[in-house]
């Protein structure tokens, strides 16, 4: 990526709407759109004061035909986005005035921008750091509106300004400690050694903050993968549809329809749910049933939660108590279905630290209770004003790696290791929280970052 380049893409979703945008950033952009544009004012965009809308029109300057009636904007640096001057041109909505406009200003000399260029100038120019770009995707791609206030807050700097924090307090460790390095002949005193360890505690206390906070941020960002598990026949894919009051499984009373796992995301009082409904598990001999149950198997494995869902009709089946017991060390809650008819399944055969919600998916009755169980269990009082999530899994591991360093500095000093050692757990420490601000990123890993932006943002 040459940042010299001046880039443009289309920045709207494909597809027939009111407007589209084609966007452009870089030094040479005014310049380009002059060639391209005529307003109805005659005045060039590269004339124009900066943040201003001029009306007129794209023409192809080969053929002088006038391609599209547009609004363009111009914004000078380094008050935009990236900190370059950009050209946002409002087109009207549609694969082709949108393709062709971008079309000129490639001929015009322009190049198409990589995925996630845009920001990745904006975080390369200083604008924002990495945390605040990453809450860029975040925002875009928010499930709940619990989510989109978490990525907010990161975007507005909420979580950077921690992580700036407890940075500046381990340089200021660090540069303690190197002190000593310069003079050899110097031991470390138990009154230094005091200082230094409380101010090490003091940055793992901070850090501990950040971390217990990702288990529900994570969540908010990437959904609570949650599968439906059970029997044939006992009302899995009648609660999904129960939950996403639609008819999105298909339901029989042949068992063994479900044969593939079905994958849907649900908003349950503002915490995301991945939630999948699984094929019933039993013994078959047919071949694509056997398929789903290995399929189910394997949800019930990599889920976070599990539904677990009886017949209450009928009695504990062995099946039923197999899944009791292979779900007794997960998160799970049990539901027992069909509630609105005879009552056959024994209660006290259920576990007793695990309270069972009765349930009829086919009436709905008894869902506002499992919603409020889950929410009670993964959505602690959620985010503060003002506050600070971490909501990314990549953040998490590098907070970990930079406790795991303070912990190996505190264990050396209290072991009297020289200045020199502890002064690498430090380096190592500053490194790991630096990889969530970008400043020490490596190439690929920015790369893989931005990689998973649209193009065009």
């Amino acid at each position: 990526m040459k940042k010299e380049d001046t880039i443009a893409a289309i920045s709207t979703p494909a597809g027939n709407g009111g407007i589209g945008i084609v966007r452009m950033s870089g030094p040479r952009a005014l310049k380009i759109a002059d060639k391209i544009f005529l307003s109805a004012k005659k005045k060039k965009p590269s004339e124009a004061k900066s943040h201003r809308i001029l009306y007129g029109q794209i023409v192809d300057p080969s053929t002088k035909e006038s391609v599209d009636e547009v609004l363009l904007s111009v914004m000078k640096a380094p008050d935009t986005y990236t900190k370059e001057d950009i050209v946002e041109i409002n087109c009207h909505g549609g694969n082709v005035p949108l393709r062709r406009t971008l079309n000129l200003l490639l001929n015009a000399g322009a190049r198409l921008a990589g995925p996630g260029e845009f920001t990745r100038r904006a975080f390369l120019n200083g604008r924002i750091d990495l945390a605040q770009a990453e809450a860029v995707l975040d925002t875009i791609s928010s499930l709940t509106e619990k989510s989109q206030k978490a990525a907010m807050s990161q975007l507005e700097g909420r979580l950077s300004e921690r992580i700036v924090k407890i940075r500046e307090e381990l340089i200021n460790l660090a540069a303690n400690v190197e002190a000593y390095i310069d003079f050899p002949e110097d031991d470390i005193e138990p009154a230094s050694k005091k200082e230094l360890n409380e101010k090490a505690l003091k940055a793992l206390e901070a850090l501990k903050e950040l971390t217990d906070s990702s288990e529900q941020g994570i969540i908010l960002r990437e959904g609570l993968k949650t599968a439906i598990i059970g029997r044939p026949n006992v009302g899995k894919s009648s609660l999904l549809n129960a939950l996403l009051e639609k008819e999105r499984a298909i339901v029989t009373e042949m068992p063994g329809t479900t044969r593939d796992v079905i994958e849907e995301y649900l908003n349950v009082g503002g915490l995301p749910l991945k939630i999948l409904d699984t094929a019933g598990i039993r013994e078959s001999h047919d071949l694509a049933e056997k398929e789903g149950v290995k399929r189910s198997l394997k949800a019930l494995d990599d889920a976070s939660l599990i539904l677990l869902v009886l017949d209450g009709t009928e009695p504990l089946h062995k099946t039923d108590r197999m899944l009791l017991k292979d779900t007794a060390s997960k998160d799970t809650i049990i539901l027992i279905n069909k509630r609105d008819l005879p009552q056959k399944i024994k209660k006290h055969l259920l576990p007793s630290d695990n309270p069972f919600i009765m349930i009829s998916a086919t009436k709905g009755t008894g869902l506002d209770k499992l919603k409020e169980r889950i929410v009670d269990k993964y959505l602690k009082g959620g985010l503060e004003p003002g506050g600070a999530m971490v909501t990314s899994v990549r953040h998490l591991k590098a907070l970990q790696k930079a406790s795991g360093s303070i912990k190996s500095f505190n264990a050396g000093l209290k072991k009297g290791l020289s200045p020199e050692f502890l002064s690498i757990e430090l380096r190592e420490a500053l490194d790991a929280v630096g990889e969530i601000l970008g400043t020490t990123t490596a190439e690929d890993i920015l790369d893989r970052i931005f990689s998973s932006f649209c193009i065009g943002k």
